[in-house]
């Protein structure tokens, strides 16, 4: 609490700050002080006639570095003639100019980039070819490159220039005579190094990277792996086009983290509030349908059991109590299965041995809920709905041992239907909550329905 009242604070005083009376080259000068995300927070408060003239003041090298922060930049962009905007992008990491027109029509983006320099629109069309989901799409062009020819005072000498324009220097990425990835050098040995070293006994060439079309989820694994500030995206050639810094591995995650439990809505993937009722529904109804089809076959399961409805009525008030425990467990069983599965690494032993800890876990948690609910069901339909001891008893131990089995089930269920989704190849998440509940409906209505026919009716001809 006390920092969100601190960044408040800190907020509050650069509003005041921007609206004071004071030489723009004093604004200019106390700016510096401070972080560009509070800046960009500022920025949001104050009315638009002081937003132009502190882009004014601030220049767009400055405006470039506040933009990256902004959370809706499409209304500020819309404040700025396409000159100034173009400027401000030129100035901007390639990666957060391409997020910044990703919020504007194609139409201003095509006039934004054909006046912008040249080596700043090959950068971005080249971040925009790639498609949303491949790891291209996240990296950034900020990095500096050098030669495995160079001596230390060359390699030194080259540092300081490209560092002019690239500020990610604490990893220095070395190619071969074939402009091929060579490996990497470390800033500080860099520093640290003599004039007489020979720059290859500082080079690590046994270095982590990615391929620019590996698809996002599949390398965010081999990303986590290492703790590196960054790490290169390499084509095919092995040529290096650009780095996924840690703020970069920071975004990825929480993107993936956000379309991961989109999908366990039963979503096609995150909704945001900018999104139109159509779009909002294309990504809901395929589920939506394919659920609706399956919740009418737990519906036609019911109605096969009229027998039992019609002649045991009474067990229709514990149904909801067996389809819910059972749709819990598989949810939770299908949350721990997804984590498991991150480890590609998992040997098919292993694999085995977790199916049957879920399913021991599934029976020991069933055997004691299932007898707490037979204590509990016995004594509330012999007390409340006044049945004989022999019938309360009786009805308990169904809804009791239905429970258990239906628990054991639907663990078993929540386990192996993501792990078979893992196996072809599409994303367990995708064997959602939503599916795996109503998959667990069906078989807590076959389980409750079909002990309550075999065991109350047709075994003990049990009678209200």
């Amino acid at each position: 609490m006390d920092n969100e009242n601190e960044t408040r604070n800190v907020v509050d005083e650069l509003v005041a700050l921007i609206r004071q009376d004071i030489p723009d080259t004093e604004l200019r000068e106390k700016l510096e002080d401070y972080h560009e995300s509070d800046i960009a927070d500022a920025i949001e408060l104050i009315t638009k006639e002081e937003r132009t003239k502190l882009y004014h003041i601030i220049g767009a090298e400055k405006a470039s570095d506040i933009f990256a922060y902004l959370e809706d930049p499409e209304e500020f962009v819309s404040e700025l003639d396409i000159k100034s905007v173009a400027e401000i992008l030129e100035n901007m990491d390639a990666d957060d100019a391409v997020d910044v027109l990703e919020e504007v029509d194609e139409e201003t983006q095509e006039k934004i980039i054909s006046l912008m320099d040249d080596e700043s629109t090959r950068d971005i069309q080249l971040i925009q070819s790639y498609d949303d989901d491949e790891i291209g799409s996240k990296m950034t062009t900020n990095f500096v490159v050098i030669h495995n020819q160079l001596t230390i005072k060359q390699a030194m000498k080259e540092l300081i220039r490209q560092a002019d324009e690239n500020d990610n220097i604490s990893t220095i990425y070395v190619t071969d005579q074939e402009d091929k990835f060579y490996g990497v050098i470390d800033l500080k040995d860099l520093i640290r190094a003599r004039d007489y070293a020979q720059l290859e006994s500082l080079i690590a060439t046994s270095y982590p990277y990615v391929l620019d079309h590996e698809k996002i989820d599949a390398s965010i694994e081999k990303i986590k792996d290492y703790a590196e500030d960054s790490i290169p995206v390499l084509n095919e050639e092995n040529h290096v086009l650009g780095v996924i810094t840690s703020q970069d591995i920071i975004e990825v995650v929480d993107d993936e983290m956000g379309d991961d439990y989109a999908k366990l809505a039963g979503l096609t993937a995150e909704e945001d509030l900018k999104e139109t009722l159509s779009q909002s529904m294309k990504k809901r109804l395929p589920w939506l349908v394919t659920l609706l089809l399956l919740g009418l076959g737990v519906s036609t399961v019911v109605g096969l059991f009229e027998t039992v409805v019609s002649e045991l009525a009474i067990v229709v008030c514990f149904q909801s109590l067996i389809l819910d425990m059972a749709g819990n467990v598989g949810t939770q069983s299908l949350a721990v299965t997804i984590r498991v599965l991150m480890d590609e690494q998992l040997k098919a032993s292993e694999k085995v041995k977790f199916v049957f800890k879920e399913m021991r876990v599934g029976f020991f948690n069933g055997l004691l809920l299932g007898a707490l609910a037979f204590a509990g069901i016995g004594v509330y339909v012999m007390t409340v709905k006044h049945y004989s001891p022999g019938f309360s008893f009786a009805v308990a131990a169904c809804v009791g041992g239905s429970l258990w089995l239906a628990m054991i089930v639907s663990s078993l269920v929540g386990t192996l239907v993501p792990m078979f989704f893992h196996k072809i190849k599409v994303d367990p998440a995708v064997a959602s909550g939503p599916l795996i509940t109503t998959v667990n409906d069906l078989v807590a209505v076959i389980t409750y329905y079909g002990c309550a026919w075999i065991f109350l009716i047709n075994l003990f001809h049990t009678v209200a």
